[in-house]
């Protein structure tokens, strides 16, 4: 029953970051519309690492060390900083269509990163199929058209887009290792603490904040702020790191492939965009690439442990 138990916990967690990340892009456009782009992501960071901490710590989380600090730091720096950091200032220039296509370089990395680890994992021969169907059928979903279209690839923000790419990917495989809490909630807390703080530095920096005044907040950037906090950091990045630690990073980086599906389909019935025959062979590619990922057997996987 127990193990029965955490399967369910793993399903829900994956759940969550299929569904909660795919809308995610979606508020993060429309957050920054009068919410200046790092600072918006270090208050949301810094608010939702605050409540985690504090609720970790008030229910008997031991007190972090100074190592924990470190390693929080570091996975925050490149989770947060590197990689939500560049793809929230990105998306003010990039379409969402191109972003999300970039973003699927994710698992990609992933691999690449944990084959060059000392102690590599050397990817069989369904993840490798797994990944290029995956990303295959994103670059199906958004079309060439998009891709190629004029004014839709600006060539520095999409260095920045790859490289945001690459610090998550270096931060997620850094952090199954790292010296974190062993109270997975406290971890992430500590996380969005620090990452949350990088951003500040990087708000600071960027002069972005010149000339912001909080009255001059939309009602909707307000509401997709504090989605953000709520539903894409409280809910979907505890869930994120939670999974790092309990499955492989090949299964959990299958996020990026779903999470353009689900923005389309919400596009679909929220915004009434079309739904083309196209977009259904694509999601069709992708829900198949992450069974062929998801389902590998692997001697080198994490147990399913407490």
């Amino acid at each position: 029953m127990r193990v029965l138990t955490l399967q369910w916990r793993i399903a829900l967690a994956f759940l969550s970051i299929y569904t909660i990340w795919g809308s995610t892009y979606f508020a993060i456009r429309f957050a920054i519309e009068t919410f200046p782009p790092f600072l918006m992501a270090a208050v949301r960071f810094l608010i939702a690492g605050g409540v985690l901490y504090a609720w970790t710590r008030l229910r008997g989380a031991p007190s972090p060390t100074r190592a924990n600090w470190k390693a929080a730091t570091i996975v925050g720096g490149l989770l947060l900083l590197g990689g939500n950091g560049g793809v929230t200032r990105a998306e003010l220039v990039i379409p969402s269509s191109l972003t999300a296509v970039l973003i699927t370089t994710v698992p990609i990395w992933m691999a690449l990163v944990e084959l060059l680890r000392k102690d590599r994992i050397v990817p069989t021969l369904h993840v490798v199929l797994g990944l290029v169907l995956g990303f295959g059928g994103v670059v199906l979903l958004v079309g060439p058209g998009d891709l190629a279209g004029s004014g839709g690839l600006n060539p520095l923000w999409t260095g920045v887009l790859i490289l945001a790419s690459l610090s998550w990917a270096i931060g997620s495989v850094y952090s199954r290792k790292a010296l974190l809490p062993k109270t997975p909630l406290l971890g992430s807390g500590m996380e969005m603490l620090a990452g949350g703080a990088l951003l500040l530095v990087a708000s600071l920096i960027s002069l972005e904040w010149v000339g912001f005044q909080p009255s001059n907040l939309s009602v909707l950037s307000l509401v997709s702020f504090i989605y953000l906090i709520v539903f894409g950091s409280l809910i979907g990045f505890s869930s994120y790191v939670w999974l790092l630690t309990k499955t492989t990073t090949a299964r959990v980086s299958t996020y990026a492939y779903v999470n353009p599906v689900v923005a389309v389909f919400l596009g679909y019935f929220l915004a009434g965009e079309q739904l083309t025959l196209r977009t259904l062979l694509a999601s069709s590619v992708i829900v198949i690439a992450v069974v062929v990922i998801t389902t590998f057997k692997s001697s080198r996987a994490v147990p399913y442990d407490d």
